[in-house]
């Protein structure tokens, strides 16, 4: 039987000039719930510091009010929590924003929706941010074209943008 994201990402493909004008109805309890199974345990909590423990502790009456303050356009995401983890390979420091839970369940539905909607777009070249590739597919894709494809020159080129205040 086929679900919702899978239908979505079918008529997607297959009606490619049709408006898909609301997908609201997705995100809910259900999805949520799904969501929240496999979100992982063992992930830094944000500024409301509600870890996934502490989250299903009440797991009907959270998913319930929160799903109960999206429909009502009531759902406001919470500041991310800034925090800074040492850059490899340099002293520097680097900055990670750490959203709170609720928001991570919410991005994540809306992750699967925008995937099942545009997945069918992408060219099989790329790689960025797409289900199931990685660096890796990217890095084995550039070597079968540089060594069996007809390449003259390979061109590196990284761009560094310096602004003074």
């Amino acid at each position: 039987m086929e679900t919702k994201l899978e239908r979505i990402a079918r008529v997607a493909k297959e009606k490619p000039n049709e408006k898909i004008t609301s997908l609201a109805g997705i995100i809910n309890e259900e999805t949520l719930k799904e969501s929240h199974r496999k979100m992982c345990g063992k992930k830094a909590a944000g500024v409301d510091q509600m870890t996934k423990d502490d989250y299903e502790e009440n797991l009907d009456g959270n998913i319930e009010s929160l799903v109960s303050r999206m429909k009502r356009q009531a759902y406001k995401p919470q500041p991310v929590r800034r925090t800074y983890i040492p850059k490899a390979g340099s002293n520097k420091m680097r900055p990670l924003g750490i959203p709170s839970y609720e928001d991570k369940l919410v991005q994540d539905v809306l992750c699967d929706i925008l995937n099942a909607v545009f997945e069918g777009d992408f060219l099989d070249c790329s790689f960025g941010f797409r289900p199931g590739r990685g660096c890796h597919d990217a890095l084995k894709a550039l070597n079968r074209v540089i060594q069996h494809g007809e390449i003259n020159y390979v061109v590196d080129a990284d761009i560094k943008v310096i602004t003074s205040l």
